[in-house]
């Protein structure tokens, strides 16, 4: 899953909540740099990954695009799914997205100094652009694939990879709209639920 998702997916707890944000860059020994909290958002974010990538119906999305895309499909993939989360955002949550965008903007922000040094340079681009709502529509995605393609020297082809969302989108919507929920009650069932810091303070 890529950001709305794993922001969406933490409990109430603005530590727990960035450490799920910024895990993908916390390696080894550095993981004890941050507070029991943080560490805690840290392996949820590793738990759902783990549990995404294992999951019959994400393969069957990523299986969709190996061919083309190689090692890339399941990265793909779960910018897809983000986009699902953003259009169909009222069936999972009370919170109106751009509300639910804002307060994890001020949360990261807070807590911009102790952010790892990707997710400094990453962060004004992603609030300048608005990136977790703009998921929902296909010319935002177009501009995170066109960057994300600029990255890999566009080897990866990501730049192309709107094109072929909207040429299966019903199959990956069905998929989506399947595997979600149950990402959900797997969360839910994992002893992350402690909140100290309500997100909305």
């Amino acid at each position: 899953m890529n950001f709305l998702a794993h922001l969406y997916l933490s409990p109430e707890n603005k530590d727990v909540m960035l450490g799920n944000f910024i895990a993908d860059a916390i390696k080894g020994k550095s993981l004890l740099n941050f507070k029991p909290e943080i560490q805690k958002g840290v392996a949820l974010h590793r738990a759902i990954d783990t549990y995404t990538d294992d999951h019959p119906v994400f393969k069957q999305s990523a299986g969709r695009l190996r061919r083309k895309y190689k090692l890339y499909s399941k990265v793909i993939v779960d910018i897809y799914y983000d986009h699902f989360l953003a259009r169909k955002w009222n069936n999972y949550s009370d919170t109106e997205l751009t509300r639910f965008a804002s307060s994890a903007y001020k949360t990261l922000i807070m807590n911009y100094g102790i952010l790892p040094s990707r997710y400094k340079r990453i962060l004004p681009f992603m609030i300048a652009q608005n990136w977790l709502v703009g998921y929902a529509s296909f010319w935002s995605l177009e501009k995170v694939f066109r960057g994300m393609a600029r990255r890999t020297g566009f080897r990866s082809g990501m730049e192309n990879a709107v094109t072929d969302l909207k040429k299966d989108y019903r199959e990956f919507e069905s998929e989506f709209v399947e595997f979600f929920p149950r990402l959900e009650n797997f969360v839910s069932e994992l002893n992350y639920t402690d909140s100290e810091q309500d997100c909305n303070d």
